[in-house]
């Protein structure tokens, strides 16, 4: 079964009130309209419209369900714009805001690799931590990475960003590897400003379950890199963005401390100034981050060590 077929149909039936007129609309047959429904119908587990001969209603799941599927035709379409835009030339300038770990590690190859595709379009990157809505902040397109605000923007999806509880071999044969959690607050602990700002750290226990253990701050700041040095250093236990020390921990420089417990993953989003009119530009971007980023997000690419392939142009 076509899915996005069906749900279009139901949505003209919606619509237009009945098969036929939705029919006409669509250019198929009433038939063809008929065994559309029916086959989103069984699909979906439940009844979306009570037909009759003369009229077709909406059931109360079927009310709850027309908005999204439109909502989701919409998305579909402004995909498919996006993709056909991006095979044309862009020109101008992309202005994009980034958070400093990705916007120095991860972007630069992934905006060098669309500027050899797209010669006339400009690049102005701007790093900074804070979530600004990018109407305020006056950019194209924004990544965060966290939690969204609300505001007068779109969000789109682009992975997640993985994150580590590690220290190097000198500190831990210095101090000891922490049996539990519990155990962490023996030992200054290295982390970016506002992570377990109240002296509590949030991890995933092996079985998944939530775990709040007490930390001891001894290193905070606001940008990836001095943490980083304090941890090679031995000054200490952090947590860092994995994508900023594959290199350390495949080189063993830096090592997983309570590798059986996990820091709940951050998502990552591209957004846009909500519009209905969406500049060229800015969707062929999004679209293109959303092509290439979660593979570079990838944890097993990442652990390993080895450097995730962008797709040439």
């Amino acid at each position: 079964m076509d899915l996005l077929l069906a749900m279009r149909v139901f949505v003209r039936v919606v619509e237009c009130g009945g098969l036929s007129a939705a029919g006409r609309d669509l250019g198929l047959g009433q038939p063809a309209v008929s065994e559309r429904l029916r086959q989103l119908e069984r699909h979906l587990g439940a009844r979306l419209l009570d037909r009759n001969t003369r009229s077709v209603n909406v059931t109360d799941v079927g009310a709850v369900f027309y908005p999204r599927a439109k909502a989701a035709l919409g998305a579909a379409e402004e995909a498919a714009a996006s993709v056909a835009t991006f095979n044309r030339q862009l020109r101008g300038t992309l202005r994009i805001a980034a958070p400093h770990a990705l916007g120095e590690v991860m972007l630069p190859p992934l905006l060098a690799a669309l500027q050899q595709r797209h010669p006339e379009l400009s690049i102005d990157l701007v790093l900074n931590d804070r979530f600004v809505d990018p109407v305020i902040e006056g950019v194209d397109v924004s990544i965060r990475v966290g939690r969204l605000g609300e505001g007068g923007f779109v969000a789109r999806p682009l992975g997640r960003v993985r994150r580590a509880l590690l220290a190097s071999p000198g500190y831990l044969a210095r101090a000891g590897m922490p049996a539990s959690p519990a155990a962490l607050a023996a030992h200054p602990f290295v982390h970016i400003d506002g992570l377990a700002r109240d002296g509590k750290l949030q991890l995933d226990s092996p079985e998944g379950e939530p775990i709040t253990a007490a930390v001891r701050s001894a290193w905070r700041c606001n940008h990836w890199r001095p943490l980083l040095a304090a941890l090679l250093a031995g000054n200490g236990i952090g947590v860092l963005h994995r994508s900023v020390c594959r290199d350390e921990i495949a080189a063993g420089r830096l090592v997983p401390v309570l590798a059986d417990h996990s820091l709940p993953d951050l998502p990552v989003h591209a957004i846009y100034p909500g519009s209905r009119s969406v500049p060229a530009k800015t969707g062929a971007v999004v679209a293109w981050l959303q092509a290439q980023m979660p593979a570079l997000l990838d944890e097993d690419d990442i652990a390993a060590g080895q450097d995730a392939r962008i797709e040439g142009p």
